[in-house]
Order: structure tokens, then sequence, then C-alpha cells
């Protein structure tokens, strides 16, 4: 495998909805961003590109993909469509990196989208459902938020994580992305707003929640000679990837041992039974094999953020837990003792995270790559006119992408050049 670096990003604004744009028109603006970055670069040099987006039901339209390709004017060059849930982004993400790595291309296009607005959030909520079994879990009412409410109820009854520990994550999230301007929700809310709000599903409140949005983003990655070819602003070299699975019906997944970090001991987790449905073993097994490639030691010693998928506030809190930045069981605690925050231990979600960017699936994992680019960049403050949210001398970002109820797990690592 060669290196491969991020050379360029572009993102929409996600939003509600997008009533003067459909897919194509959001996706050329994402391209047309990360173009301008890199104004060496000829469309006719990109080898072929990567399209993620989730649903067929949203657009109403088979093979979207290929009307997008052709929009951008990439006709004939080769591409793919990937659809992985949740994770669609970041497999997309990955699935670039692999076309250069392996020599397949020089510059490969990633670009992602979804228009969840096309419908009302009861019936965008069914089609989300279909990615659990069809035969097991949806005729049993199988929504995602019913899912997630019962793994975080495990989760507060094996650990004692409370609601006030959910709140604050949102809150955390919320309140960076009133510096963002691409975010869908920029409003500072408090503890008591989050407590307040109404329940979907016990303890999940509408403000633990992320939105459906519509969105898309582009990135752009390339081989080492043609990022120094084509870079003015400094590229970012994809130094890990990581990518794990689990059973679809959460009542397959086994119960057994932690699968460790090379920093944790056996005797430390003697008593806990894992994975069950409190944590994620998708999420360790992309850390692990992330961790390795990138020679990590120590996550919030050699991250300086992490951009995490944070669909619910209770799955943040399970996933510091799956990354290794605590113990299982101390995720609660981690975000009560401000360690996530922008001044904590390791910021996670500076953009503002889903919870306030919004999740237009095919795009959510891709977003996150414009923005570790940026951060590592130093050029959040150029990006979004402020520069709170700008990490201090970044030096290397985190992007995790989760699909399902954990059945993938994506994580990648990039690293300033």
């Amino acid at each position: 495998m060669r290196p491969v670096y991020m050379i360029a990003g572009g993102i929409t604004r996600f939003a509600k909805a997008h009533p003067e744009m459909d897919f194509r028109w959001m996706v050329r603006e994402a391209y047309d961003q990360a173009l301008a970055e890199v104004p060496r670069l000829h469309p006719r040099e990109i080898s072929g590109s990567v399209c993620s987006y989730f649903s067929d039901h949203f657009t109403r339209q088979l093979k979207a993909g290929a009307m997008t390709q052709d929009y951008l004017g990439l006709c004939p060059k080769p591409s793919r469509r990937i659809e992985g849930g949740g994770a669609t982004g970041g497999l997309c993400f990955q699935a670039a990196w692999e076309a250069v790595a392996s020599g397949r291309m020089e510059v490969c296009v990633a670009y992602g989208f979804e228009t969840m607005s096309r419908v009302k959030t009861w019936k965008g909520n069914s089609f989300i459902a279909s990615a659990s079994d069809m035969n097991f879990d949806y005729p049993l009412g199988g929504f995602y938020t019913g899912y997630y409410a019962m793994m975080v109820v495990r989760h507060m009854h094996e650990f004692g994580t409370t609601e006030h520990q959910l709140a604050l994550v949102s809150v955390k999230n919320h309140n960076n992305a009133v510096h963002n301007p691409y975010a869908q929700k920029r409003q500072p809310i408090t503890v008591e707003d989050v407590m307040n709000s109404e329940y979907i599903a016990f303890p999940l409140k509408r403000l633990d929640i992320c939105t459906m949005s519509d969105g898309a983003a582009c990135c752009i990655l390339a081989s080492e000679a043609a990022a120094e070819r084509l870079c003015d602003h400094r590229p970012v070299k994809v130094t890990g990837i990581g990518t794990g699975t689990d059973a679809m019906r959460m009542a397959d997944r086994p119960h057994g041992r932690v699968p460790l970090l090379p920093w944790e001991s056996e005797e430390e987790y003697r008593e806990l039974q894992y994975p069950g449905v409190h944590s994620f073993r998708a999420g360790r097994m992309a850390a692990l094999e992330a961790y390795e490639m990138a020679q990590i030691e120590d996550p919030i010693r050699d991250l300086s953020f992490i951009e995490l998928h944070d669909a619910y506030t209770s799955s943040e809190i399970q996933t510091y837990e799956d990354l290794g930045l605590c113990r299982y069981g101390e995720g609660g605690r981690f975000i009560e003792e401000g360690h996530p925050t922008l001044t904590g231990k390791i910021p996670v979600n500076p953009s503002g995270g889903l919870i306030a960017c919004g999740h237009p699936v095919g795009a959510t994992g891709l977003m996150q790559a414009v923005f570790a680019l940026w951060q590592l960049q130093g050029r959040i403050g150029e990006k979004f006119g402020d520069p709170t949210l700008q990490i201090g001398n970044a030096r290397r970002g985190l992007i995790h992408s989760h699909a399902g109820t954990g059945t993938y797990v994506t994580i990648s690592i990039l690293e300033a050049a």
C-alpha cells in the first residue's frame, strides 16, 4: 500500500431541507468547493470516484450515483456506489483510500449526499428502520431510537450512567455548533433545555437525538506524488484505517471478554461481560485496526481531536469506551469530568457532531473528514469565519462512522503532513 493524502474537501450547509437543490446540485456545490482548493487539479486528471448515499427511497431514484457522476462531468471515468447504513460516508472515504493506496487511481473523489426532507419524519424513520432485520427486529416496532434507548438503559443499569450525563453531551455538541456555519442547529442550549425536552424513547429525549437532514460533502484523495504537485495548502496524510462489523440482531451478539487494546489488561476487565448490548464490538475492532496501523499507543495523548458519530448522546458515551478513551462503564464520568470538551483532554465533536450539524446519512462520514482536514490545516477560522473551534496545534485527528446498532463501524486517522 502506498501513502494516501486528503488534499481538499467541500461541504454544503446541512439543513432540514434544501428545496432549491436536488441531490446532484448539492453534490456539485461541495465538489466545486473542493476543486477550488486545488486549482492546479484539472477534472481530466481525476482518475475516478466513489459515491455514497444510504437510501434509494429518499431520492425516489435508483442509480442516483450514476446521475451524479454525469452531473459532475466525470463520465466515463470509473465510479461505484457505497452503502452501509449510517457508516455509508465512512465506508466511502475508506473505499477512496483503497483506490489510491492500491495504485489503481492517482486522484479519487469521494462524494456523498442524502435528501431526507423529501418525506415526513415518520416515513424517514421507517426507511431508516429498514436497515434492521426486516424479518425479526422490524416487525417488533424496530425504530432506531427504541434500539438505542434499550442499549443505554442497559448501560445505565450496568454502570450507573445518568440522563444528566447524556444531556452534557448534547449541550457540548450544540454549543460547539453555534460557531459552525455549516451546522443545521446553531442555537446554544443548557442541561435544563435537554432535560425538559420531550421523551422519544426513555431515556432519550428530543435533544438527545440527531435530526434528518439534506446535505452533501466531497473529499479528494490523492497519491503522494499527486499531492505534492497539486497542493497549495498542506495535504493531510491518512495514516490509519479500521473497520469492524457485528451481527445485525443484537440478540445474536456474544457475551465474552473485552477485546483488549494494547494498554489494557485482563485484570481490569475480569468482571465485565462484554460486549452485550451496552457497547459496540465493531467499534472496538475498528479502533484496534486503525490504532495499530497509525501506531496510536494512547488515543488521548496521540490524538488532537475526534469527530465521532453521535446519532444519539448515548452512543457518544458508549463510543468513548470503545475507542479506549476511558474504561468500559466510565463514559458517563468521562463527559461529566469535561474531558471531551474543547478545553478538555481530547475534544470530541468540536464541529457539533451529528446531534447539531445534522445527519444526511451518505454525507456524514465525509463531513467529518472535511472538518478534520480543515482542523489539521489550521483553517477553521478561515472556513467558519470564527476561530473558536480551531484546536490549537492539531496534529492528528480521528473520524468515526457508525451504522445500524453497531453493525458497521469505520475509523480513519488523519495526520498533518
